[in-house]
């Protein structure tokens, strides 16, 4: 069974590549865990929840590929987990990926959007800092936007926290360019807009695609069970029983 935790990153109506295949709302804490338990053999992580619920725990990842578990991360919450998780066996995929393994993108919030509910979809409602920072250096590539145009836009998203991250308040805050040019930004970055984060998504669905729907043998190394883990094993395994509830 392949199981790909996607929201917001994932563009809306992606088909899946072949049946056999669970799509699942942005992972939890637990969720990732309980994939392992009802059986997955590989698991693709690109969204995860951060916020409003505790995010996927590195010791979930740990035990997957304790278990012969391929797991695969891209775009977002993916992305972060796979770069510091790499070592032990899980495979990043993606520009975004490889930025925070390289160092080159240290800041979580990078990825992070705020977006509409599972059940609406998911839907992004802002923009991820990735996505203004690929744009901005795509339109400078193209000599659409000039270097110090390019350098405000970047620094004008970073301030902003990710809630209020939308393109129109990015290139609003840009206060010492021209309010003509900032009419003209607006449409440039929607016109020329660079999705890494959805480009990411779709590699790790074609690199799950590729993968054998079979665990594999464990790893060298051992996963070592803490008292924490122990308890959050108990409240996955409780969900999952029979009447059980989400905990």
């Amino acid at each position: 069974m392949k199981i790909v935790f996607a929201g917001p990153s994932l563009p809306r109506a992606t088909p899946l590549p072949s049946a056999g295949w669970q799509l699942r709302p942005p992972a939890a804490m637990g969720d990732v865990l309980a994939a392992v338990l009802e059986g997955a053999a590989v698991i693709g992580l690109i969204d995860g929840t951060f916020e409003a619920h505790a995010a996927v725990w590195h010791k979930e990842i740990l035990f997957a590929l304790a278990e012969g578990v391929q797991v695969y991360g891209a775009a977002s919450m993916g992305a972060l987990r796979a770069a510091e998780c790499a070592a032990f066996g899980m495979v990043g995929v993606g520009r975004v990926f490889e930025a925070y393994q390289s160092g080159a993108l240290v800041d979580d919030a990078a990825v992070a959007v705020l977006h509409a509910p599972a059940d609406l979809g998911s839907l992004p409602l802002t923009e991820p800092l990735v996505t203004v920072t690929a744009t901005a250096d795509a339109l400078l590539a193209a000599a659409l936007i000039t270097p110090d145009e390019q350098a405000t836009v970047v620094a004008a998203a970073q301030r902003l926290f990710f809630k209020d991250r939308t393109l129109r308040a990015v290139i609003a805050a840009c206060q010492t360019i021209a309010p003509d040019r900032r009419v003209a930004l607006v449409e440039l970055f929607r016109r020329y807009r660079c999705d890494i984060k959805a480009e990411d998504a779709m590699a790790l669905l074609a690199a799950v695609a590729a993968t054998d729907d079979a665990r594999r043998p464990p790893p060298a190394w051992s996963f070592v069970a803490t008292q924490a883990w122990t308890e959050l094993f108990s409240r996955v395994e409780a969900r999952l029983a029979p009447g059980g509830r989400s905990a």
